[in-house]
């Protein structure tokens, strides 16, 4: 009995002595983390479900159309496309610029962040670019292209002529070394229309009216079908117009989504320059070829860089 009364009493000072169950014991050989230890693990596992519904979320509200902008890399300038997609292909971004920014889609090449060259059949979404993201686009500097496109960013006419816009110029390249006479001339023509059509869409009047003098055909396409007569309509550039008008752009001329010049300035809301090209379809179909509007102003004067005789290649 004393026996027993002992064990009981021993018993319930044991139960006295420590806390209740062991709750907060840990067992020093198992080497595990007390209860207390255990909720940071909870919480890291907590804030990996929240990042992945923020995730989640974010491409949910991904807009389907957006606008970003492009940055000419050589020159600084900045411009705006809209109602871009994120299946938009770069091809077709290529063929909106080659309107916006003025550059013939053949001499573009784009980027993004740190890639590389982006190829035409992808799309905007594969290259993860953001609405609002900026994407750089640069000037192909093989055969001299870079060059002249600055040039005619600057509206600069003595570098153009420096440039090979012109028969009677010098200058050469690698690849115009080789050519034939006929290849030869069919460069040059090139070069002067694509110099045309950048001066018209920078509203270079003087420049225009230097190249449109010395032989730049203001009939010229780019590969999107557009005139130097679209480019000027597109930017509202009156002066431009009116000399393009003037030496035999065509005002029914359609790019390759049929679009004329006209309804490229009502689309763009440049409406004195719509006002301009619609004066002039009237003026020609009334039959009263070669008259001008007096109200649109008078040429700016003639250039004479480079002005002479032609000159014979060596």
């Amino acid at each position: 009995m004393r026996r027993a009364a002992e064990d009981k009493a021993g018993g319930g000072a044991a139960r006295a002595a420590g806390p209740p169950g062991g709750a907060l014991r840990a067992d020093p050989a198992a080497g595990r983390r007390p209860p207390s230890a255990q909720p940071p693990a909870r919480a890291h596992s907590a804030s990996r479900v929240e990042d992945s519904q923020a995730t989640s979320l974010t491409v949910d509200l991904t807009p389907d159309v957006f606008s970003m902008r492009v940055s000419l890399e050589e020159t600084g300038e900045m411009f705006r496309v809209t109602n871009c997609r994120p299946d938009m292909t770069v091809l077709e971004l290529k063929k909106e610029l080659d309107l916006i920014a003025g550059i013939p889609l053949d001499l573009q090449r784009l980027q993004y962040l740190d890639q590389g060259i982006l190829m035409d059949d992808t799309t905007l979404k594969f290259h993860d670019v953001v609405p609002g993201g900026i994407i750089s686009l640069c000037v192909w500097h093989y055969d001299g292209w870079m060059e002249l496109v600055l040039a005619a960013v600057e509206g600069d006419s003595s570098k153009l002529f420096c440039l090979g816009v012109t028969e009677d110029s010098f200058y050469q390249t690698a690849n115009s070394q080789r050519l034939e006479e006929k290849q030869w001339r069919r460069w040059v023509s090139q070069r002067a229309s694509v110099a045309l059509y950048i001066a018209s869409h920078r509203g270079h009047a003087e420049a225009v009216q230097y190249l449109l003098e010395h032989g730049a055909n203001c009939l010229s396409r780019t590969p999107m079908g557009r005139t130097p007569l679209h480019a000027a309509a597109a930017m509202g550039r009156l002066d431009c117009i009116n000399l393009l008008l003037r030496h035999g752009a065509s005002i029914s001329a359609q790019d390759a989504a049929g679009m004329t010049p006209g309804a490229v300035a009502r689309l763009l809301n440049h409406k004195r320059s719509e006002r301009r090209l619609f004066l002039f379809y009237w003026i020609l179909k009334s039959g009263r070829k070669g008259t001008t509007d007096p109200r649109a102003g008078r040429t700016p004067p003639t250039a004479r860089v480079g002005s002479g005789s032609r000159r014979t290649r060596t």
